[in-house]
């Protein structure tokens, strides 16, 4: 299989293959050693690859003349089931190895029960997760890319210079992040400015995350697209786009943590037939604290990305590649 381009990548075309290149490599690297189960690492970056492949596809889909069986969907269908799997694997570690240690002797017998159940969930998942990647469905995407790679056919705006079209490709996907709702959530408008409350104890907090909790995961799976549609192009731009990437990674990670937080919520719940909190009373203070502290975090950048003159700083940023400003 083709791996590299034979020139110098300068068009959309180019950039566009070497993307795909890349993490439809990522994919094949890790595939055999998912199927063995041994290191649940090399799921995660088996799922990562997926990812950001369906990010490549959808990001320079312009350029793009794919067969029909290498579209972002079929992707995204398998990348949901390997995610099902990980998420599992994810919410085992937190109870086995953060918080188990820490909880009094009774609450662990309890989280016991619990992991007892996540490791049926996991068998069932693992199940499905070799079940897909043995599917038609997943060898023949997995053809078509392939085939693709070696003979690739592209639309005519491929040949235009990546440099020329770059603002174009970003600022629809940083417009999206940018007019979310969930940096609304916790702020009040006064005169046309946003208002930021005093700082919120432990149970004000969570009464606006179970209120508006769904929102701001939203807003997490909205800056992770934004995120890898823009680490496509960092070699582009300059020490300040990638301070944007960065702050973008680290709302994924603070919103993520506060996520995950109530996915295992949602799990002991679901495992004790109601709320866990009066069996587990230390593990449910503790997930507060978490909750509330994360919060903190999340309100730091949200008032970073409120903010009028970053919101202008970050799209003109966008709109001035490094070879501009040289």
């Amino acid at each position: 299989m083709k791996k590299y381009l034979d020139r110098e990548a300068k068009t959309f075309g180019d950039w566009a293959y070497l993307a795909i290149a890349k993490h439809f490599n990522k994919i094949l690297k890790h595939e055999n050693e998912v199927l063995k189960d041994k290191d649940p690492e090399e799921l995660h970056q088996m799922r990562v690859g997926m990812r950001r492949l369906r990010s490549a596809i959808a990001g320079f889909s312009p350029a793009l003349n794919f067969p029909q069986n290498a579209d972002e969907k079929r992707v995204g269908q398998v990348a949901r089931i390997l995610g099902q799997l990980r998420d599992i694997d994810v919410l085992g570690d937190l109870l086995k190895n953060w918080y188990r240690s820490d909880l009094p002797q009774k609450e662990q017998k309890q989280l016991d029960k619990a992991l007892e159940v996540l490791e049926k969930q996991r068998k069932s998942a693992f199940k499905q997760v070799r079940e897909i990647l043995e599917d038609r469905l997943y060898i023949n995407l997995k053809e078509a890319f392939q085939n693709w790679l070696e003979n690739p056919t592209y639309q005519e705006i491929a040949e235009i210079d990546i440099n020329n079209i770059l603002p174009d490709l970003l600022l629809p996907q940083v417009s999206k992040l940018l007019l979310h709702p969930g940096w609304l959530v916790g702020i009040k408008f006064q005169e046309g400015k946003v208002q930021f409350p005093d700082e919120w104890d432990k149970k004000q907090v969570e009464e606006i995350l179970n209120r508006q909790g769904t929102t701001l995961h939203d807003l997490r799976k909205e800056a992770k697209r934004s995120r890898y549609n823009m680490e496509l192009f960092t070699q582009f731009y300059s020490d300040a786009y990638q301070n944007y990437v960065k702050d973008i990674k680290d709302l994924q990670t603070v919103l993520g943590d506060m996520q995950d937080s109530f996915v295992l919520a949602e799990f002991l719940t679901e495992v004790f037939e109601k709320d866990y909190s009066t069996k587990m009373p230390t593990l449910t203070e503790k997930l507060a604290e978490i909750r509330h502290h994360k919060w903190q975090e999340w309100k730091e950048l949200q008032r970073k990305f409120l903010n009028p003159k970053n919101r202008k700083d970050l799209h003109l940023t966008v709109l001035r590649s490094s070879q501009e400003t040289t």
